[in-house]
Order: structure tokens, then sequence, then C-alpha cells
């Protein structure tokens, strides 16, 4: 079983350790995750040490074991694969704020187009539009 926190994402301006336990946190925290045997993830050096700790605290049930993989069967990673597709042409980000609220505009969309979201339908454009207006009209 891997682990995926669903829709929610983790946006970190580091990849260590405290930001890894983060992630997991939350992860867990999903009413449908409870006492995970494998968690996949990719090769960052963080995380086996994330999970150590958890382990140690009793946040991790102690039979879990670490996978990790560059690729194959990593859910986290190909969960982001779309984002990372769309961020190449714009050449990143400036600065992590910047950062913060386009990811945050990419998955209210991606939300939409799915019909995540309740009384707004996948291809009811002007709920949508409308939608889209209120959630960053406060933003500007």
């Amino acid at each position: 079983m891997s682990i995926k926190s669903g829709e929610d994402h983790l946006l970190s301006a580091r990849r260590h350790a405290e930001a890894a336990k983060r992630f997991f946190r939350r992860a867990l925290a999903q009413p449908h995750t409870v006492n995970p045997r494998t968690i996949t993830v990719d090769k960052n050096p963080a995380y086996p040490r994330a999970v150590a700790d958890m382990k140690r605290a009793g946040e991790l049930w102690r039979f879990s074991r670490l996978r990790q993989r560059k690729y194959l069967n990593n859910i986290v990673e190909q969960d982001h694969r779309r984002v990372k597709r769309l961020i190449r042409p714009g050449l990143g980000f400036g600065s992590f704020q910047t950062a913060r609220r386009t990811l945050a505009g990419y998955e209210a969309m991606a939300m939409i187009r799915k019909g995540q979201l309740r009384d707004i339908g996948g291809q009811d454009m002007r709920a949508q539009a409308t939608f889209i207006a209120e959630l960053f009209q406060g933003a500007a």
C-alpha cells in the first residue's frame, strides 16, 4: 500500500526530514490510511530519517516498510507529474509564494475538471467561472 494524501498536497520550501514528517503526518491523518505496510517514495534521503523518527515516536506502525524507488509504483511522484508538465513552460517560479499561489490555482482547476466540487459540474462553465472569480478575488 502506498500512501498518498488524496487530492491534498503539501508544498514545502525544502525537502528535509521535517518536511517529510509533515507530509507523512498529513497523509496518515486521512481516514482511509491506517498502518501502511509499505510506504513507497522517491529517493530523497530525508525519507528514511523521517520514517525512523516517526517509528521511534510511535506515530508510524513499527512494521511499516519504506520502499524507495526512483519512478516505479511511486504514486506520490506520479501525482505531481501533471504539475511538472504545467510548470516547465513557465520556467519555474520566482519565489515560494508564487509557487504556492500558482499551484493552488492548478489544483483548483483540476478539482473543477474532475467534478470534485459540490454544486459545480465538470461541464458547467458558468459555475466554474463564477467559482474561480470568487476564489481569486481575495488573492489580488
